[in-house]
């Protein structure tokens, strides 16, 4: 196949510019720190009594799983029925809506701050998986690292922008509102900026056409029907499994990292926002380059190579974490996380785009990606919540994910070991060889 047009490319990787600021201004930022300045350190929600960080994270985690349990059958669906954008739109309407309703959260509204993080968080990981899987359609193999690492920098750039815009708001406080007030119309400006960038992608990628030319049943069974054939197909392709489940071991460290640093900072080392804040600037800015880097590494080395040195930068990470008791030596690390952050995320998901078959079920398959990413969070978050809950020292929670990222250090090094084993089939990938 031969990658599409400037246009579409560019299409694509703006949607990554659209909803990558939810990423880094809801979950990573202004949110986590809003939320523990307005809420107790207990609170009552349904019945039952949680620690503020532990609630917040327990709300992300089911978040996940509601979409990691619908998403492969909507995947399905849009695979047979050619809907794959319609798809990606009602995701985006939803989270993009959901953020900007946080806008009416404050002390008083718990349980609103609660429901619109999970839609917004519901719409934005949804979103992922028909936008992820466009990658194959538009991207010959040896081009997925570079539009890839396209894609993720166009979100760094474009969630550092309406960072500093959110920044600059609470430093100059126009209008004399206060920083609760200004907090809140960065959550409305997230929601704009969401779905007023997304008009681009869905005016420039094109259309997809169904499977299934002619069905025979509801879309709910033929959904179904692809997923089986999908998992039929997976269950042969020994390399791919095992990415896999590497894949599903490491992003548990890797994803709660990043969605639980913030509130780290704020909770364990009494960080002021502004400093959180600029840290995570810099982040975002050190991790453009971390997955350009990456994806020049994967052409010198291959891409399971480069994932295992990342892999094991990530345990240092995290038994660093663990030791850390200053603001400089988070700064610090937080400098090593932007740079292996940006560069794992990018690889992962075009090593995944290299590893499946020339299909078009593209959706359907990325689905297995995503839910393997979204169940991979859910457990990550979840024993990170419990763990704080239990001990009630946020410390304990970081070291235990070495556990995570070590089991996934083992299964990506056994993908390498089983590739090499595993004569190339056919020469349509001639990069496949050093993937």
């Amino acid at each position: 196949m031969n990658t599409a047009g400037k246009k579409v490319i560019n299409g694509w990787a703006m949607y990554d510019w659209a909803n990558s600021v939810y990423n880094l201004v809801i979950t990573t930022t202004f949110f986590p720190i809003y939320f523990l300045a307005v809420t107790d350190e207990h609170v009552n929600f349904l019945g039952m009594r949680f620690v503020n960080s532990a609630l917040y994270n327990y709300t992300m985690a089911a978040a996940f799983l509601l979409v990691a349990i619908a998403s492969p059958i909507l995947s399905s669906i849009s695979d047979t029925r050619g809907n794959k954008k319609s798809f990606l739109k009602f995701f985006t309407i939803m989270g993009s809506i959901s953020c900007a309703a946080l806008f009416f959260f404050d002390k008083s509204s718990l349980w609103l701050g609660v429901l619109a993080f999970m839609l917004a968080t519901m719409g934005y990981c949804g979103g992922l998986v028909f936008y992820n899987s466009y990658l194959p359609e538009i991207a010959a193999p040896e081009d997925r690292d570079r539009i890839s690492a396209r894609g993720f920098s166009m979100g760094y750039i474009g969630s550092v922008i309406l960072q500093l815009i959110g920044f600059a708001l609470i430093l100059k406080k126009p209008f004399g509102l206060g920083d609760d007030k200004l907090v809140q119309i960065t959550f409305l400006l997230v929601g704009v900026w969401w779905l007023g960038f997304a008009q681009i992608t869905f005016a420039t990628l094109p259309d997809t056409k169904g499977t299934i030319s002619k069905h025979t049943g509801s879309a709910i069974m033929e959904g179904f029907t692809e997923l089986r054939k999908v998992y039929a197909q997976v269950k042969t392709m020994p390399v791919l499994k095992r990415f896999l489940r590497g894949f599903f071991f490491y992003s548990m460290g890797v994803q709660t990292v990043m969605m639980a640093a913030t509130i780290f900072g704020s909770k364990v080392l009494h960080l002021p926002s502004d400093k959180l804040i600029a840290t995570v600037v810099i982040i975002q800015v050190v991790a453009i380059a971390g997955a350009w880097g990456m994806a020049r590494l994967s052409g010198i080395f291959g891409n399971l190579r480069v994932l295992i040195g990342v892999v094991l930068l990530w345990i240092g990470i995290c038994i660093a974490g663990y030791k850390m008791q200053t603001a400089m030596h988070f700064y610090l690390l937080a400098t090593a996380v932007g740079l292996v952050m940006g560069g794992i995320q990018s690889l992962s998901r075009s090593t995944y785009a290299k590893l499946m078959p020339e299909t078009k079920d593209t959706a359907s398959f990325f689905s297995y990606y995503d839910v393997t990413e979204k169940l991979s969070i859910v457990i990550g978050m979840f024993s990170f919540a419990y763990i704080d809950d239990l001990t009630n020292d946020m410390r304990n929670s970081v070291l235990a994910l070495v556990v995570f990222f070590v089991i996934g250090l083992v299964w990506i090094i056994s993908a390498l070991l089983k590739q090499q084993q595993t004569p190339t089939p056919q020469p349509r990938r001639k990069e496949e060889a050093v993937i």
